[in-house]
């Protein structure tokens, strides 16, 4: 069988991307080598329904082969994301014990698929106490932790916005801490909602210090996987906007020193960038890019060029959403951006380099 893209194999870094499941869940895994993965996530059901049919034991069969075949260990390899609906922070009992009953499910086909990871959101308190919330998420995913076998739980941190649990670091650090099992839990860190949440990762100095403050608070060792996306938004602007690498505000920058960080080797390496309708090519680029990127300089001369390059493909939304961020921000009061200077400061950066851009042009 022939690919659209080469999987290279002789990389430490494990770049893949979340790929369709349609037809049958043992399809992702074709799917995922023709765009050159060498991990990959995928949906066990649809995400958008409470309950669906339970995997037949043929297909969970033929996943498990095909995942043996192309070389894929689902064990450590596979990054299944948990569906859209899950709110196990939820302050109504019986809408939490709904959510804990389809976390549990999805679990459950974890395991018997035989995938060592599974990705959630962690919810939100829709406005109830978030102390309180935090400690609702941890019960239930203790109770989800003794009803299965093996699966390592992983929480995603979120974008800050409105009353999502998971924007800060912290939520995360309290949420691990009232955890029974910890060697059963884990951490996927999203690039583009880092960067909505106000951490900043464009350069050398902001991505050591931002892995510093969660090696601080969290702990290295509870680091699982990346999701890996450029932002259509500017920092500190709690919008979950995925861009194409390069495109957007974090710059090519942030995931050349993603490739070069061995701290990031052996984990699933996930891109949830945009791609066309029946077209996920994009996925194959972005990890062609990244492997590219492996060994480079910041001031490598192809680099800069190609940084120049993607910045051009993303200038036109850049432009609008940082539009829509100033516009946003004048009516209400600014705030500090995590760890950076006031949103105020942070806007006149942002138009100073859409500015620098257009006069290049």
């Amino acid at each position: 069988m022939s690919f659209r893209f080469i999987r290279e194999t002789g990389f430490k870094h494990k770049f893949g991307a979340h790929v369709g499941m349609g037809g049958g869940i043992y399809n992702a895994v074709t799917n995922a080598m023709n765009v050159g993965c060498n991990s990959f996530a995928l949906f066990l059901k649809n995400p958008k329904r409470w309950v669906s049919p339970m995997l037949s034991d043929d297909d969970a069969s033929m996943f498990v082969e095909l995942c043996k075949e192309h070389g894929f260990n689902p064990r450590t390899d596979v990054l299944p994301h948990g569906s859209y609906f899950i709110n196990m922070a939820n302050p109504d009992p019986a809408k939490a014990q709904q959510s804990l009953e389809c976390f549990l499910d999805d679990l459950v086909r974890c395991e018997k698929l035989d995938i060592g990871h599974y990705n959630f959101h962690p919810g939100s308190s829709l406005g109830s106490d978030h102390e309180e919330s935090l400690k609702r998420l941890a019960a239930n995913i203790n109770k989800a932790i003794e009803q299965t076998s093996f699966v390592k739980i992983v929480i995603e941190n979120m974008a800050g916005h409105g009353n999502l649990v998971g924007g800060e670091l912290e939520d995360i650090q309290k949420v691990i801490s009232m955890i029974d099992k910890k060697e059963r839990v884990g951490v996927c860190i999203d690039t583009c909602h880092t960067f909505a949440a106000g951490y900043d990762l464009r350069d050398e100095e902001a991505w050591t210090k931002f892995w510093d403050e969660f090696d601080a608070k969290i702990g290295f060792q509870y680091l699982s996987a990346l999701h890996i996306n450029d932002s259509k938004a500017p920092l500190g602007a709690n919008r979950d906007l995925h861009q194409r690498l390069g495109w957007g505000f974090l710059g090519l920058e942030c995931f050349r020193l993603l490739a070069n960080d061995p701290r990031l080797e052996g984990i699933p390496l996930i891109l949830e960038v945009p791609v066309e309708p029946k077209d996920d090519s994009a996925f194959g680029e972005d990890i062609k890019l990244l492997e590219w990127l492996v060994g480079k300089s910041k001031d490598d001369k192809e680099v800069l060029e190609r940084s120049a390059e993607l910045q051009k493909l993303g200038e036109k939304e850049r432009k609008e959403q940082l539009a829509k961020f100033e516009k946003k921000k004048e009516k209400k009061p600014a705030k500090r951006a995590k760890g950076q200077a006031t949103i105020a400061s942070v806007v006149k950066k942002q138009k100073i380099e859409v500015k620098v851009e257009a006069e290049a042009e």
